[in-house]
């Protein structure tokens, strides 16, 4: 595991920014209200920093192994089109995504949380797991982030790539 902030360089190559959903644009917590529906809290500061990141010319893409309407709503809200629901295989979706922008393995970052991420986290440019991730991933990632899943992890990430941008 690494803390320290990665070089300006591995940054600059950044042209596409990956997400797991469950532990990184939400704090894992599932949530059901009393007619059964499952609700899922979102920070406001990471969808500002994705909106902005998108806004600065880098895209950003959803690789989730999970279904659900709330994470199509919100992707929807915050312009990512780039949504992949239910994946067992995030490996895959990955390299079509990648495939599909023409991108290389280190113009791409990701932050995940959890073993379905080891895969990817292990071949981007550029991996982080927020600060609350299972031991496994902050063993490989390049960065561990300060902030925990759905409380500011993403936007501490975005807010790096967009510095090393400028």
């Amino acid at each position: 595991m690494s803390t320290k902030r990665p070089t300006r360089t591995a940054l600059r190559r950044i042209r596409l920014l990956l997400l797991d959903v469950d532990g990184v644009m939400t704090d894992g917590g599932l949530y059901y209200s009393s007619r059964g529906e499952q609700l899922k809290k979102f920070n406001v500061k990471d969808g500002y920093g994705i909106v902005k990141l998108r806004r600065f010319g880098i895209p950003v893409g959803i690789i989730t192994g999970r279904v659900s309407k709330i994470i199509e709503r919100r992707a929807e809200e915050l312009g990512i089109t780039e949504l992949h629901q239910n994946l067992h295989d995030k490996l895959s979706a990955y390299n079509r995504i990648k495939k599909r922008f023409g991108l290389h393995d280190r113009e791409v970052a990701y932050i995940g949380d959890d073993e379905p991420d080891l895969p990817v986290l292990k071949r981007v440019g550029f991996s982080a797991a927020p600060a609350d991730a299972v031991s496994s991933v902050l063993k490989v990632v390049h960065y561990a982030c300060e902030q925990r899943g759905g409380h500011g992890a993403v936007r501490e990430v975005i807010d790096m790539i967009v510095d090393a941008h400028t």
